[in-house]
């Protein structure tokens, strides 16, 4: 059963923030730790991860090891698969020919079972307490449609797995907020990160798969296709938005939000 979605940032920032918004989203995120505290398991969608175009990866390893963090900061730590429901995500998939891929690294089971972690799934887990996990990653190159009916198989799976889940989702939107920054400035990444907290606090999420390939392409977000991932989640459980933040301290901006099942 699903019991809440929680769209949370992988940026540094958030970890000390400093201004008033990264504060106010920083506290969201606590929000949505505290909400998610007696979940059995979460399913966790990185952009961050192993990185493939064409293919849906769910991890099966049995442990997951700190091993990447971003701008030199560190964050430690060991998380476990919860394999059960990993292998039935996977399992219904192919069933539906989606194309995933089942992740493994080293061995099969046991202790050198190990995959990495990097920022986009350390950051988050920092705000959540330390529970199993599915750690899957999104693909780039596949139809907007297929991500979200993806996401309407993962919904169904979550339904009737008899353990209490919630979905997190590793996100940071627009990337070039900033002429000194990596990618320098477009206007392209404020329109955006702007169009997608008003679908978040409207309700109007459905139109996510509307949103023009040239604001994608000119924004640089790495949020878009794990939000279409939620969005198939969402046609399945009715949740409800119980708060949102939004901050951009630096060049890429941070969303967090929380909703919780109706």
């Amino acid at each position: 059963m699903l019991v809440g979605i929680g769209l949370m940032p992988h940026g540094n920032p958030v970890l000390n923030p400093e201004d008033d918004e990264t504060k106010r989203l920083a506290e969201v995120l606590k929000g949505i730790g505290k909400a998610f505290s007696k979940a059995d398991s979460y399913v966790l969608i990185s952009p961050h991860n192993v990185r493939m175009s064409e293919h849906l990866g769910i991890v099966m390893a049995e442990h997951l090891i700190s091993w990447l963090g971003f701008d030199g900061v560190e964050l430690p730590g060991e998380w476990e698969t919860d394999r059960e429901l990993a292998e039935e995500i996977y399992r219904k998939a192919k069933e539906r020919d989606f194309p995933v891929v089942d992740l493994h690294f080293a061995s099969r089971s046991g202790k050198y079972s190990r995959w990495p972690l990097s920022w986009g799934e350390l950051i988050p887990l920092q705000f959540l307490e330390r529970k199993p996990l599915v750690l899957m990653t999104p693909a780039r190159n596949l139809s907007r449609e297929m991500l979200v009916k993806f996401g309407e198989t993962l919904g169904d799976v979550i339904e009737v797995s008899g353990k209490k889940a919630a979905l997190i989702i590793s996100a940071d939107h627009g990337h070039a907020h900033d002429e000194n920054g990596p990618y320098g400035y477009r206007k392209e990444s404020e329109e955006y990160d702007g169009l997608i907290m008003e679908l978040i606090n409207e309700n109007r999420l459905d139109e996510l798969p509307k949103i023009s390939e040239e604001l994608i392409r000119k924004a640089l977000p790495d949020s878009y296709w794990q939000m279409l991932i939620m969005l198939g989640v969402m046609h399945r459980v009715r949740v409800k938005l119980i708060e949102s933040a939004y901050a951009c301290p630096t060049y890429f901006g941070m969303a967090g939000a929380l909703w919780v099942r109706e």
